[in-house]
């Protein structure tokens, strides 16, 4: 096998490989006798069929796929030769037939050269915080509103109640819509509506109108209000008080709490407050290390085409997502996402680049507890763990996700950390 390399710019890599047809034609002879001994085909005893037949009736398709093998196994060769490691997906392209010697050139990046990276001078922040009776308090009182329940008042609304709206609205001599109104309902005081509406509910029994002047945004869904002032006639169809449940026996019992008992049911919630917080945390603290390692080396060059490749990916998410939501788009555009996707680029490849300098290797247990973190949000959490046992896209991406947390954590704890005391409210609050 003959192998050379050229660079293509700082980066860029064109690696040429030949191998002798020999080789082919090796892969080919193995896989045709491996055939023979089972294949079944009509006429002839299992494991008798003639090697000619065979040939005539398989050789194109064990060819082709022999050939793709010896591809992908000599490039992997060829790269331990030259002692080189591509990131991202190489571009190879063969020459010349599946009957003659195999000839092909991969066009690759490989990452860049950090130089020394020295994580015991980085400055980190540590966020700190713990959960108070004031956050069990308001956790408690959030599962209530999710159980209210609403019931109709013949008084005028008031803010937290639940009013059905109707409306229209005046805008250049034209009625929105032409016929009929609008409905919706809102809770005064939740900004569902616009803040001008919501206000103007404000004193309404049901029955009662107003006519407010509301300014619209120049990206309002309707053309006719984008941009411009409209006065809009506002209807409180029905009001309706909410009904927050007595937190008695019946309500702790129907959270999985047995006995009842308000100091059970407190001590249940303050558990999944603080599993929630040390994941909000550890959180913040992998984004804050990812940070400043990107903030470190930004004078570093990186390849340019792995930065595209992520930013069309998560334009595809991003793609993905709005539609899952609803929303009728196309193909979004990569450029936006060029600047994140860099510092992704950025800290992917300076992590894995820490982790080969201290032979870090990735813990099973670490493994372990992500999937089971992940199955116990499912109903059947033990089908989800077979799923991702069964599944070598899925595990695979999940083990380049936990190894990538855990040289994080690794860096964390050696890096120059200050702790930073915050609110259990403001910890979890996603990262600036």
């Amino acid at each position: 096998m003959h192998v050379s390399v050229e660079s293509i710019g700082s980066l860029g890599r064109k690696l040429s490989v030949s191998v002798p047809a020999e080789r082919l034609e090796s892969a080919v002879g193995n896989r045709l006798r491996e055939l023979s001994r089972t294949v079944r085909m009509n006429g002839f005893r299992p494991g008798k069929v003639p090697a000619k037949v065979i040939e005539q009736r398989f050789g194109a398709q064990v060819r082709s796929e022999a050939y793709s093998d010896v591809v992908r196994d000599t490039f992997g060769e060829a790269l331990r030769q030259q002692n080189l490691q591509p990131v991202g997906q190489p571009e190879i392209n063969a020459e010349g037939g599946v009957a003659e010697d195999i000839r092909y050139t991969a066009t690759f990046e490989v990452a860049p050269d950090f130089g020394d990276i020295d994580i015991t001078t980085l400055p980190i922040q540590r966020a700190a915080a713990s959960v108070e009776d004031a956050d069990i308090d308001n956790m408690i009182e959030t599962l209530r509103q999710q159980r209210r329940s609403w019931n109709v008042v013949e008084r005028a609304a008031q803010a937290g109640d639940l009013v059905n709206v109707e409306n229209f609205a005046m805008v250049d001599g034209k009625r929105l819509p032409e016929e009929g109104v609008e409905r919706g309902v809102t809770v005064v005081g939740s900004n569902m509506l616009f803040p001008a509406i919501e206000q103007a509910l404000v004193g309404l029994s049901a029955g009662e109108e107003k006519t407010v002047d509301v300014t619209f945004p120049g990206d309002w869904r309707v053309a006719e209000l984008a941009g411009k002032t409209a006065q809009v006639n506002v209807k409180a169809a029905k009001v309706s008080e909410q009904n927050l449940p007595a937190i008695d026996e019946a309500f702790i019992k129907s959270f999985g709490v047995k006995s009842g008992k308000l100091d059970k049911f407190r001590d249940e919630v303050r558990s999944n407050l603080q599993r929630e917080l040390k994941g909000a945390l550890s959180a913040r603290l992998r984004s804050e290390v990812a940070q400043k390692l990107v903030a470190a080396y930004a004078h570093i060059e990186l390849p340019p085409r792995l930065i595209e490749a992520e930013a069309r990916s998560m334009a595809a998410q991003a793609a993905e997502n709005a539609r899952r939501q609803g929303q009728n788009v196309g193909q979004v555009d990569h450029a936006p996402f060029m600047a994140a996707a860099r510092n992704r680029v950025s800290a992917g490849l300076i992590v894995g680049e820490v982790a080969k300098r201290n032979n870090l290797r990735l813990e099973p247990k670490r493994v372990n507890e992500a999937i089971n973190l992940i199955a116990s949000t499912y109903e059947d959490p033990q089908q989800v763990v077979d799923l991702y046992r069964n599944d070598p896209n899925l595990m695979q991406g999940l083990q380049a996700r936990v190894m990538e947390e855990q040289v994080i954590d690794w860096i964390a704890e050696r890096a120059q950390a200050t702790d930073v005391a915050m609110s259990f409210t403001d910890a979890l609050r996603p990262n600036a």
